[in-house]
């Protein structure tokens, strides 16, 4: 038997605040990490790229890239998981709304971007495109929120 939602987020909700004060509080510091984590993602592929002239060892560009990649998607999962469950798509004010429409494609945008990743099939710039797009997803969506919720409480 499935259990209910609303249990589910009250042991969310328990989790969390054994560390944070508040789940929203938890859900700024993890938008956070995703998007410091982001940043590294877009300075390690403009290193890839040749853009950017850091001089590290061979595989270590890389290596940080893939990481900080696995690691800001998984910081995203508890954020996903409180704006879907706990407080849904919200049109209370322009900020809520943009936060809400643009957190909706986020994942289909990771998706395709990982897609691009996967198979060489694609133009030389659609892998870029699709990072970048997702890099800036990510940021109005940390900037509705997470800058929000720091400047404001």
């Amino acid at each position: 038997m499935p259990v209910p939602i609303a249990s589910v987020a009250e042991q969310y909700t328990d989790l969390v605040t054994t560390v944070f004060s508040t789940p929203i509080e938890a859900k700024a510091w993890f938008a956070t990490a995703a998007i410091v984590l982001a940043l590294v993602q877009i300075t390690t592929a403009a290193r890839i790229y040749g853009r950017l002239p850091i001089s590290l060892p061979d595989g270590t560009v890389s290596a940080v890239h893939r990481w900080s990649g696995r690691l800001a998607f998984l910081c995203t999962l508890p954020v996903v998981f409180h704006c879907v469950f706990i407080l849904g798509f919200e049109t209370t004010d322009l900020r809520v709304t943009i936060h809400s429409i643009v957190g909706s494609f986020l994942y289909g945008v990771f998706v395709v971007k990982v897609l691009f990743v996967r198979d060489h099939r694609y133009p030389g710039w659609a892998l870029p495109l699709a990072g970048g797009t997702l890099f800036s997803m990510l940021a109005v969506i940390w900037l509705t929120s997470g800058f929000w919720y720091f400047t404001n409480t």
